[in-house]
């Protein structure tokens, strides 16, 4: 068996410096009660790094709660401990009473206080050291109390493995807590299809292996978890709904409530559907313009490749932002009102998408 070379060792903890090391070390150890929180609508990525994170410190002898905004897919369930995660807009009381309780508040996988919603307020009126651990751009330094923030890297999970490795304390890392970091960093980089060229990830995906995790199962997991109804919704959105502007390698989709209730939506079935039509040649931006089913706005989500920043496309049009090649935002609007928007965007993009 390989062990981890020195030479790598350095390359994996080079990320995090000395200093933050210190400190995120002395504020785990200082800390009794912790909360965990993520974004809204919470992805492979912001429930892999939670339970990542909630494995370790469990580990570590701390008591540990996992609190997210509201219900995350169903293909992401299976991950251990899931079923003691919190969704707070089932149960508010229960889960102020819990971040009253906290003494630490580890906020994962997003950048800013409104990507919670409602949750923030009880998170934003606790008193107790609140930690941003996130790889999104321009985090809100203005409130928390200690921030590690790096965009480069491929996901929160990526992170928060580099972070307990930077406490040598990788040996902590249990069995789950592999499979959680694995899984968060699988969804974020389209199964290393994307955001995925840094060679220290290959370490780190060959470290968790080491724990004797399946990733070939864990794909399985996510990938091949959904229901009849879903290839009927794909099928439906390509034939039906897919509208492609050659002259600009761009394509747009936009589906409606009602479209979804055809289909017995269910939370996580538009998963993934949004990079479909990058598969076509010369493609650049793929954009998907959902309905919520739940609150009345428009969800968009934004995919690209290479040089195309959709997140500038998102901040300028979408009222949201991301990353270069994925990103998202919401309209409060009508459907027509969000595709004429989309193709004012497209338009005032011509130039970027036809270099």
């Amino acid at each position: 068996m390989h062990d981890i070379t020195e030479k790598e060792k350095y390359m994996l903890k080079q990320k995090i410096n000395a200093q933050e090391a210190a400190a995120i070390k002395k504020i785990f150890g200082e800390c009794r009660n912790v909360v965990i929180v993520c974004h809204t609508s919470p992805d492979g990525d912001a429930i892999g790094s939670s339970l990542g994170l909630y494995e370790y410190l469990k580990r570590k002898g701390k008591n540990v709660t996992v609190i997210v905004p509201n219900y995350f897919p169903d293909f992401l369930h299976w991950m251990k401990d899931a079923d003691k995660i919190i969704m707070f807009e089932r149960n508010k009381s229960l889960s102020y009473s819990i971040i009253g309780m906290a003494d630490l508040i580890c906020c994962l996988d997003f950048n800013d206080m409104r990507r919670i919603d409602e949750l923030g307020v009880p998170v934003g009126r606790a008193k107790c050291r609140k930690v941003l651990i996130d790889h999104h751009l321009n985090p809100d330094k203005s409130k928390f109390d200690f921030i590690i923030s790096r965009p480069e890297l491929s996901s929160t999970s990526e992170l928060v493995f580099r972070i307990i490795d930077a406490l040598g304390d990788t040996g902590a890392i249990t069995f789950a807590g592999a499979e959680d970091l694995y899984a968060g960093m699988a969804t974020d980089t389209g199964f290393l299809s994307f955001n995925s060229n840094d060679p220290d990830l290959f370490v780190i995906i060959s470290e968790l292996l080491r724990k004797g995790i399946d990733k070939d199962q864990i794909n399985r997991r996510i990938q091949n978890n959904f229901s009849p109804d879903r290839l009927r919704l794909i099928g439906y959105v390509l034939y039906e709904k897919l509208e492609v502007y050659p002259d600009l390698h761009a394509s747009l989709f936009a589906i409606r409530k009602e479209e979804l209730t055809q289909f017995h939506y269910l939370k996580g079935d538009m998963e993934g559907i949004v990079n479909m039509p990058l598969q076509i040649k010369g493609h650049k931006l793929s954009i998907c313009l959902r309905e919520d089913t739940e609150r009345p706005l428009i969800r968009v989500s934004t995919r690209s490749v290479d040089d195309f920043p959709c997140n500038e496309l998102c901040s300028q049009f979408f009222n949201g932002g991301g990353h270069k090649n994925a990103a998202g935002g919401t309209l409060e609007c009508t459907m027509d009102e969000a595709i004429d928007i989309t193709k004012e965007a497209l338009e005032a993009w011509r130039e970027r998408l036809q270099a």
